[in-house]
């Protein structure tokens, strides 16, 4: 199977104690993965796109577990592997005292051996999308110039180009983000930045200096987080997208995660650009409602019965 969506990254072991208890004062843990890449294409796949993730796992039980996991949500994985340079990162989550905290142990990992060798260009060639993420740039210089030479193999072959910055300063500082993440956004057809992300990107809270970078771009831009809403910034224009109400909010993680998702399968369908960010706020609000990084994204026909355009029959 060719993927119209092509993306990879690092997709971790997922530890975390019952909602509200900590890790220090609990007894077991839940198992569970996740990734943004691969968050992204398992939601592409329940809308019913073909979609493909890759990336480096350890030859150990949690890769195995984690390759089988995307599998079986209908992700091609063929371009996948397991290695024996390094074991499978690793995060644990906790939500305690009203605040959520993640704690990293992917150093090392295999994933974070990547090098642009380990592309297969023909792969990336065939897709309509790639999708890549600051986070992988950020686990190594291998890695981000792995990133790097993806967007080169599709710039070349007529693929267009998503990127979502996903800052992480667990990973690294600012200044190291900067220099990376800026360049590429400019290279990118569909640039997916957070307002907070690009205050500390831009080192401004000024959000005329912020749009004034952003018209510079060139590209399209949208801007998640102004408010109560999503702007598009393109052409010289912005066009603003209001979020979704949800009226009970259980886990926010992979929010972002099912924006990207559910945008990349508007832009994919041939919707407007408006069109497109309102599925992506959809997605949003629909993930947010559900515990885990990924396990709420919802198929195809959810998101129908969410618009009216399909009944749910109860029993």
């Amino acid at each position: 199977m060719q993927p119209e969506v092509v993306t990879f990254g690092e997709s971790m072991a997922l530890f975390m104690p019952a909602a509200g208890r900590g890790i220090e004062r609990a007894a077991s843990l839940d198992k569970g993965f996740g990734g943004a890449e691969s968050n992204v294409a398992i939601g592409l796949a329940r809308l019913g796109h073909k979609a493909g993730w890759f990336g480096k796992l350890g030859a150990d039980p949690l890769g195995t577990y984690i390759l089988k996991s995307i599998r079986g949500e209908g992700v091609d994985v063929s371009r996948a592997r397991q290695s024996a340079d390094g074991p499978t990162g690793l995060m644990l989550r906790e939500r305690a005292g009203g605040r959520s905290s993640v704690y990293y142990y992917r150093r090392g990992s295999a994933m974070s051996r990547m090098t642009p060798d380990d592309l297969d260009p023909a792969y990336i060639a065939g897709a309509r999308l790639l999708h890549v993420t600051g986070i992988t740039m950020a686990l190594s210089e291998s890695c981000r110039r792995t990133v790097e030479e993806a967007v080169r193999i599709a710039r070349e072959h007529g693929v267009k180009v998503s990127f979502d910055p996903n800052l992480r300063l667990k990973l690294w500082s600012v200044e190291e983000a900067r220099e990376a993440i800026l360049p590429l956004a400019g290279r990118a057809d569909y640039f997916l930045p957070g307002l907070d992300e690009l205050k500390l990107l831009l080192a401004t809270d000024d959000l005329d200096r912020i749009l004034q970078y952003l018209h510079g771009l060139g590209t399209v831009t949208v801007l998640k987080g102004v408010g109560g809403e999503n702007w598009i910034v393109e052409g010289g224009r912005v066009t603003k997208v209001p979020f979704v109400p949800v009226e009970r909010v259980v886990d926010t993680v992979g929010a972002g995660d099912a924006f990207c998702a559910g945008f990349l399968s508007g832009i994919l369908s041939g919707k407007s650009l408006e069109e497109a960010v309102r599925l992506g706020n959809l997605l949003g609000a629909l993930a947010v409602q559900t515990e885990g990084d990924w396990e709420g994204l919802p198929t195809r026909d959810e998101v129908e019965e969410a618009l009216g355009q399909r009944r749910h029959v109860e029993r």
